[in-house]
């Protein structure tokens, strides 16, 4: 009996795994991308829920580094160079945080994006820094929402929307004559590539 009901259960692991099954967890992964101009931009994060609680004055005090999500630190990449709420950052990957009071946030970025929540967060590595106004929305967001939206050929949002708080950091293209210059060089290419297929 006993090996019968180890077979079946070694049996039903397979098969599960084989589906690539997993407990839920409590904040789940989540990553967002966005492609704008010539590369992309991307945020992974951990979602947590409220379920109840006060978010934010409570969980999430004020005044302090909070991680901009749950688990390990968010992060986001630029592909390229851009203007972080009217502030440059070099292409590369870096550390989202917050620094949340009741009427606006600084939203941080920081070299280390590899640390786990915001335990050994160390403010000599911050690269940005901006502070943006909190909008109150009508309708609660139970999950911490991250989303990068209203797309322009040169500028979308960062925003940031949890219980009724909602944040928004403008993003713009930086050197706009260099990016030219390159998407010019990048059509010289594809025109080329075209011609060579017509030809075979």
């Amino acid at each position: 009996m006993k090996k019968l009901l180890f077979s079946l259960l070694f049996a039903t692991g397979l098969s599960l795994t084989a589906q690539n099954y997993s407990l839920p967890v409590a904040s789940p992964r989540q990553s967002v991308e966005q492609q704008i101009s010539i590369s992309n931009i991307k945020v992974d994060y951990g979602r947590p829920a409220m379920k109840g609680r006060e978010i934010f004055g409570k969980l999430v005090p004020f005044n302090e580094v909070w991680r901009a999500g749950a688990n390990s630190c968010t992060k986001i990449t630029f592909g390229q160079d851009f203007m972080f709420g009217g502030k440059l950052v070099k292409a590369g990957t870096y550390g989202l945080f917050v620094l949340p009071t009741a009427t606006d946030w600084t939203v941080i970025l920081n070299s280390d994006s590899e640390q786990w929540g915001a335990y050994n967060f160390d403010a000599k590595k911050n690269v940005v820094e901006t502070k943006v106004p909190v909008i109150k929305m009508a309708n609660k967001q139970e999950w911490f929402k991250i989303d990068l939206d209203d797309l322009t050929d040169t500028s979308l949002n960062l925003i940031f929307m949890w219980d009724t708080t909602k944040v928004s950091v403008p993003i713009m293209v930086a050197h706009p004559d260099e990016v030219s210059k390159i998407m010019e060089q990048l059509k010289a290419i594809n025109k080329v590539k075209a011609d060579i297929g017509k030809m075979k």
